[in-house]
């Protein structure tokens, strides 16, 4: 399955660990992202509509087109890439800040999609559902939902249903199942728990990202990731208790809440 993402960092956030955690379970998901930091849906429908090469290029996780000391040397526009492959998959998501704000989807959204549709027309479009900041976050638009997380939750998540249904996409629920693991112990900040982000709003190195990559797996593939062939570097062998947990509830989340 090749996929291509129009995204940003949470893109790179979400597909950081995809392409292994899938081979680990006997799938080959090709991995590739158009990533601008902070890139809006504004934005994207600006380089679109007038071809810009504004993108980094990320395939399975990794940054190509740099040299020996990591600096890009090239950089590449949404139509030279949706040209490029016969895609299966091309998601697009709006930037975390506004991702609560419906009236900065539109018309962007229907525009990007119906480009994606005339350069594309073989992939089936998602919508990738993001997720709420961290109760604590010093994000400078945090204050747009209160500085109150559950306020951003419910925001963006009717924000990208109507996103979802302007297009007829599915969604990648990342925001919905990040959501119910902070409800779980070890996951309950609040409380004591361990925060799935890592600096207030982008998903924490490794357990956010692998949750990430557990729910785009189980929803672009309608399996539950079960083995552990894969460990992120940084992840410790008291760590593979939470690897499992976060598996099987991202997994069952998105499969019980498909419609």
């Amino acid at each position: 399955m090749k996929i291509l993402s129009i995204g940003n960092s949470f893109s790179v956030d979400a597909q950081a660990y995809l392409h292994q955690l899938a081979k680990a379970e006997g799938e080959n998901l090709e991995c590739h992202n158009l990533y601008i930091g902070g890139c809006s849906l504004q934005k994207h429908w600006t380089n679109a509509s007038e071809d810009l090469a504004e993108y980094t290029y990320f395939i399975n996780g990794e940054s190509v087109y740099t040299d020996e000391n990591g600096e890009v040397t090239r950089k590449v526009t949404i139509k030279e890439l949706l040209m490029a492959e016969e895609w299966d998959v091309v998601t697009m998501q709006q930037c975390s800040h506004y991702s609560g704000l419906y009236a900065t989807y539109q018309p962007y959204l229907d525009n990007l999609s119906a480009y994606v549709r005339q350069y594309a027309p073989q992939a089936r479009q998602y919508i990738h559902e993001t997720w709420a900041y961290e109760i604590d976050s010093t994000h400078a638009h945090f204050p747009h939902y209160g500085c109150d997380q559950m306020n951003m939750y419910n925001r963006l998540k009717d924000a990208y249903a109507q996103a979802a249904e302007a297009i007829g996409a599915p969604i990648i629920p990342c925001g919905d199942v990040i959501q119910h693991l902070r409800t779980l112990k070890p996951f309950d900040y609040a409380h004591g728990g361990l925060s799935l982000c890592r600096d207030g709003f982008h998903m924490g190195i490794p357990l956010g990202r692998y949750a990430l990559a557990c729910v785009w797996y189980t929803t672009l593939t309608g399996k539950v990731a079960c083995h552990d062939d894969f460990v992120p570097d940084g992840c410790e062998e008291k760590d593979l208790p939470l690897l499992q947990l976060i598996r099987e509830e991202a997994g069952h989340f998105v499969l019980d809440n498909n419609d």
